[in-house]
């Protein structure tokens, strides 16, 4: 009896295309770096509004809104109102990140508005930051607010 010979693999043409394609994506990459292209950065826009704001829990449920700088600016964001939904779970998810790397509540946040009409939250002590324009123009305004100057409209 004669031994079968083995089959042949056939290795089908959308693999061998996929595979092409990673190998020439990686050729242009090194080929990028070799030549010295730089690396694209973002650069930031300036700031043209800043606060920096502590949120306080209060028993009835309201959040107290502190302005570090000037406490006479302070203000309460009353309980159960449905405007403020989207900003309490945003300083939620600020607040977890603090508690998990064992920061308490005493340090301020910071608000700032950029000259190309965003809206950044961060997080100085956990170094957090939260693109509010990312959740659309609706949920940007509620803190947009707590600065006191209307978001700008992008060109």
């Amino acid at each position: 009896m004669a031994a079968l010979a083995p089959a042949r693999r056939i290795t089908p043409p959308p693999i061998v295309g996929a595979a092409l394609l990673v190998a020439g994506v990686l050729a242009i990459v090194v080929a990028a770096k070799l030549a010295g292209a730089p690396a694209v950065k973002d650069v930031p826009a300036p700031v043209v509004a800043e606060r920096e704001l502590r949120f306080e829990d209060r028993a009835d449920g309201a959040v107290v809104v502190v302005d570090v700088q000037r406490p006479e600016r302070s203000q309460v964001l009353a309980a159960g109102t449905g405007t403020d939904g989207f900003l309490r779970a945003t300083l939620r998810t600020l607040a977890r990140e603090r508690h998990r790397q064992g920061i308490g509540a005493a340090p301020p946040f910071r608000l700032s508005a950029l000259a190309d009409g965003r809206l950044i939250l961060e997080d100085p002590s956990t170094h957090r930051r939260v693109d509010l324009e990312a959740f659309g123009p609706t949920n940007a305004q509620r803190f947009a607010r707590l600065l006191d100057v209307p978001p700008a409209t992008r060109p």
